[in-house]
């Protein structure tokens, strides 16, 4: 019996907040609540910092976070073998090079893969495309040396899965040191100010809720039997005290969510992410441009040398 008595004491006790908690927010959605404890205008100002802090982080990551799918520049409409993605276009010009017959040169071009499948990117479709074309050409070649658009092609085509790797490695970069970071501000560090301001609305909601009940303000829940009048116009020395402990803990519940919602502010972590997320970026399209550029006057070259054959050949018929 006594077991079942002190059962009964802790239920009731872990119990009654929250129905105070549940009843003093139901009249306040109601409109029944005569007075409601305001938080200070600073702590306001924090709760809509942290609140703009937290949509930055969810509106970036919605979009940044396509960085960890590595397809998400391949183009859907393009239709690539398995053969095509069985090895690398370097592996594939150099079988290409070492082949002595039209057919070991097209079983080049298909060979079984060496690894995985090669990556998904843009750059790299392109690379596949440009080396496919190129020994298209080279093929159809009849005249001396090589195809001058084929020998282009290739060298672009090397060049572009260049890129693409140099692509990968943004990524990766990007998702180590940008991605991890702004998901744990957001699922960490963003939480706790959260959970730490809903502790502030648990504590308000029963600072009010005592307020009220030694007000007697007679709003009861249905099936709550009514207070008598010396209830309702005096509060007891025991509400008195229910709210001077309510005070004590909204007051300590307030300094503490504010010292969370500080340090989620002040902390650098975030720019310190984005300065990476920059860094990445910068370094690929670095290398993007280093290169394109030593491919550029390569093929320029290629195309003065075609273009003074072909005037050197008209030349001669004319």
């Amino acid at each position: 019996m006594d077991k079942v008595q002190a059962f009964g004491k802790n239920f009731s006790a872990s119990f009654t907040p929250f129905a105070a908690r549940t009843q003093q927010y139901v009249k306040e959605q109601l409109g029944q609540a005569e007075d409601k404890t305001q938080l200070p205008p600073d702590y306001i100002e924090l709760e809509k910092r942290v609140d703009a802090l937290k949509q930055v982080h969810q509106k970036m990551l919605a979009v940044t976070n396509q960085y960890s799918h590595e397809a998400y520049d391949y183009p859907a409409n393009i239709k690539e073998s398995f053969g095509d993605l069985g090895r690398t276009v370097s592996e594939k010009v150099h079988l290409l090079s070492t082949a002595t017959s039209p057919a070991e040169a097209q079983a080049a071009l298909t060979a079984p893969p060496s690894a995985k499948p090669q990556p998904k990117t843009f750059n790299h479709a392109i690379a596949r495309a440009a080396l496919a074309s190129s020994h298209l050409l080279q093929q159809q070649h009849s005249g001396p040396g090589e195809d001058p658009l084929a020998t282009a092609l290739e060298k672009y085509a090397l060049a572009e899965e260049r890129v693409g790797e140099a692509r990968l490695a943004q990524d990766s970069q990007i998702q180590s040191r940008f991605l991890a970071g702004w998901s744990t501000t957001l699922n960490t560090n963003l939480m706790f100010a959260t959970r730490a301001r809903k502790s502030v609305e648990n504590s308000r909601l029963l600072l009010d809720a005592a307020k009220a009940k030694a007000k007697g303000s007679g709003w009861k829940l249905p099936g709550q039997a009514k207070a008598d009048g010396r209830d309702e116009e005096i509060a007891s020395e025991e509400a008195r005290v229910e709210i001077e402990q309510a005070e004590d803990e909204f007051v300590g519940q307030t300094e503490e969510a504010v010292g969370v919602m500080k340090n989620v502010l002040d902390t650098p972590e975030p720019l310190r992410n984005l300065a990476d997320l920059i860094a990445a970026q910068l370094e690929f399209h670095k290398k993007a441009y280093e290169i394109l550029s030593e491919l550029a006057p390569v093929v320029d070259g290629l195309q003065v040398e075609q273009e003074a054959s072909y005037r050197k050949s008209r030349d001669g018929t004319a």
